[in-house]
């Protein structure tokens, strides 16, 4: 390393100006003062006000190591091992999905349909949960009581670590959705969430590499020629285990979304498809009024 001291601001000098051969400069500040952070236990937006501060030579390697995964373009949420979602910190890995903002607005879409309401009593399934992101801040914001399941044993660890962490009482399960044989696991729920896979396998060229380098495949793609296989699935489960008067909330693939809303117009009165804060098609919400 070529650091010139262990000082704060020796330390943006030397790595931010490596940073910026892969990302923008406004990018490569945040990301380095991101891992700074993480390491020192400097509080983020405290970092600019300790530049005179030396650390050890452990905390300069990690944050040296960071520096490097970042560099092959490893999402700086792996590399610390956090992220945070509606309020709430939450662990994240590789066999995790890292949240996003658009998934964070499902979760406000939620809570603002029912914050006059009697949520309390209220029972939600959320069908692919992942690091726990939507059951965790579902239950956090509404007091209901939260099932979630997901067909991966890793994913569950996180999440139930997640929902202790953040004094929260979800219910996993883990279950392969798409084996109608482990319906019969699941009892009957007021509100059906999912952010289930939707990008399609010919979408890939699109992705960023940070995602299909680092981020379950599993969490993301659909195959081609089956682009609404989970949303299908939801659509029949509902059937025998949403109850009367209940309703479904989905992201959704912001192609498919007059095609995923067909799905549930012959059994619901009021099927919406609603644009998130980017105005693109993103969340399906079906209900009987």
């Amino acid at each position: 390393m070529k650091v010139s001291s262990n000082k704060i601001s020796d330390i943006i000098s030397y790595y931010q100006q490596m940073l910026n051969n892969n990302y923008d400069e406004n990018s490569s500040r945040q990301l380095l003062r991101e891992l700074i952070s993480n390491y020192t236990n400097i509080k983020f937006h405290e970092v600019s006000l300790n530049l005179d501060k030396r650390i050890s030579e452990s905390q300069l390697l990690d944050i040296h190591f960071g520096v490097k995964k970042l560099m092959n373009n490893e999402p700086i949420q792996y590399i610390i091992g956090k992220t945070e979602f509606s309020e709430v910190l939450l662990n994240v890995n590789e066999h995790t999905l890292i949240p996003r903002p658009e998934t964070e607005e499902l979760v406000m879409l939620i809570e603002n349909a029912h914050k006059n309401g009697n949520s309390k009593n209220l029972k939600i399934l959320d069908i692919g949960t992942g690091s726990g992101s939507i059951a965790i801040s579902i239950e956090k914001i509404l007091g209901a009581e939260v099932t979630a399941i997901d067909f991966s044993e890793e994913a569950l660890k996180v999440a139930n670590q997640n929902s202790i962490e953040n004094n929260t009482e979800v219910i996993f399960k883990q279950i392969d959705f798409l084996d109608q044989n482990q319906w019969e696991q699941l009892g009957d729920f007021d509100i059906i969430i999912s952010n289930p896979p939707y990008v399609l396998e010919s979408e890939k060229e699109l992705m960023a590499k940070n995602v299909l380098d680092y981020e379950p495949d599993s969490a993301l793609f659909v195959p081609n020629d089956k682009p609404l296989i989970f949303y299908e699935a939801i659509a029949e489960f509902a059937k025998t285990h949403l109850k009367e008067g209940g309703e479904i909330w989905l992201e959704i693939n912001e192609s498919l979304g007059e095609e995923t809303a067909g799905l549930f117009k012959d059994n619901y009165s009021k099927v919406d498809v609603i644009k998130d804060f980017r105005d693109r098609v993103r969340f399906c919400r079906a209900q009987n009024l």
